[in-house]
């Protein structure tokens, strides 16, 4: 076993397959949904930013300017994210059993 400053990791017993399977496909879906959720959010900051500019109330364009960016960046990673599954879904449809 190989221990990290010192912490030796618990032992664990085998599961049914089935079990650890179920479990990587809800924690897929956990990361996923997550993902989604802060891009949402970031996304509705960014919108909230971009009003309170237009409209007067912020006067800080820096931090509006940084809200928008962040927005961005977010949804591009999910955009890609997207891609990548689909393309994998792909791969795996064109396999021959």
């Amino acid at each position: 076993m190989e221990t990290i400053h010192g912490i030796t990791p618990p032992v664990t017993l085998a599961a049914p397959a089935v079990s650890q399977a179920r479990q990587a496909e809800t924690t897929f879906s956990d990361i996923i949904g997550a993902m989604m959720t802060n891009t949402d959010q970031q996304q509705r900051n960014a919108d909230l930013a971009m009003q309170q500019l237009h409209g007067g109330g912020e006067k800080n364009l820096h931090e509006a300017m940084i809200a928008i960016e962040k927005a961005d960046i977010s949804l591009r990673f999910a955009v890609q994210v997207r891609n990548k599954a689909i393309e994998a879904y792909q791969e795996i449809m064109r396999m021959q059993v």
